[in-house]
């Protein structure tokens, strides 16, 4: 990354900063709905509303501020907080009401893949109109019959569209890495090559310290994220073991932070040499929080069983980010 991508970043509009761009998106705050709130310090802390979706936006401001976090990572995809064919009406209602609360809206989860995906234009227009500048950007799969350089070519021009559309628009698209099978990106190389000479604000990793450490547990992730940090510009926890299924399979179980296989000490110091601000995401997706790991529309136990995990995680990850001294 150079510096002038760095310094760019830095220029703060709305909840982290436009993207460097340019040109920039005629689209405007609306009269009517306040732009997302500003967030604080280099990692703020953001709470992943798939764990929240049996609540309507005003709950889950009042839970945000109960287990002190500072944002909210709203699901705009299908079956998520707001359908993709809602976003002009609904976006704007819930920015207004995280305003309200002090609990910005940090970034939006989207179903986005490229330009073509269903209503990119709608939701990542009413997102820049209302302040907010990231949003996650959904994953590639590999056909395990094609050779793999044959797909990262085809991968290759779909991104650089999606780049230049993002910089049109100052958006930044964030691409979640996730552990598994045949999916681009769970290595970090593989996207690495792909987006390395694109604008890292224009796109970038998402970066999941569970899901890398799954696929490198050892010193794997160390170097991961230290390829892929300068292209970074979010990141996320989650915890794990390694257990034997019903099948005798070992599988990753997901855990409560701190309670897993995770370095999360290593994690922090490596975070300290990222150049920009970026949302620091909290996910639960533990078998002991029932539906909310899931992202069910209904709770399955009482929600103050449910709250009170949520707000363990959130300190615990809440002292790592101060013991790393990453908290201002």
């Amino acid at each position: 990354m150079t510096n002038e991508f760095a310094r760019r970043a830095f220029l703060v509009s709305g909840a982290f900063g436009a993207a460097a761009v340019s040109s920039v998106s005629s689209a405007q705050p609306t009269a009517h709905h306040p732009v997302s709130l500003p967030l604080p310090g280099r990692l703020p802390l953001v709470l992943f509303s798939k764990h929240l979706h049996w609540a309507d936006f005003d709950t889950c401001a009042s839970i945000l501020r109960e287990i002190g976090a500072e944002g909210i990572d709203l699901t705009v995809r299908k079956n998520g907080h707001i359908e993709p064919e809602r976003v002009r009406e609904e976006l704007p209602r819930a920015v207004e009401i995280f305003h309200k609360a002090g609990t910005p809206v940090a970034m939006i989860t989207t179903d986005i893949r490229t330009t073509d995906s269903p209503f990119t234009l709608p939701i990542l227009e009413t997102a820049k109109s209302l302040g907010i500048t990231h949003y996650r950007w959904s994953d590639f799969v590999y056909d395990p019959k094609r050779p793999i350089p044959v797909q990262l070519r085809e991968f290759k021009p779909k991104i650089t569209q999606l780049a230049k559309l993002n910089a049109r628009l100052g958006m930044t698209a964030m691409y979640h890495i996730h552990s598994g099978f045949n999916r681009m990106g769970s290595c970090v190389w593989d996207l690495w090559e792909l987006i390395r000479d694109e604008n890292p604000n224009a796109v970038s990793f998402n970066y999941d310290i569970g899901h890398a450490t799954v696929e490198g547990g050892f010193g794997g992730w160390m170097n991961t994220l230290r390829l892929a940090l300068p292209c970074t510009r979010g990141t996320a926890v989650k915890d794990f073991v390694w257990e034997k299924n019903g099948e005798g399979q070992w599988r990753p179980r997901w855990c409560p932070l701190g309670e897993g296989m995770v370095d999360f000490a290593g994690y922090f110091n490596l975070l300290k040499n990222a150049t920009v601000p970026m949302p620091l995401q909290l996910h639960l997706e533990y078998d002991e929080l029932g539906a909310t790991a899931h992202g069910r529309k209904q709770l399955d136990m009482p929600r103050e069983r449910v709250v009170a995990m949520l707000n363990r995680d959130m300190s615990r990850l809440r002292e790592m980010r101060a013991k790393a001294g990453l908290d201002t």
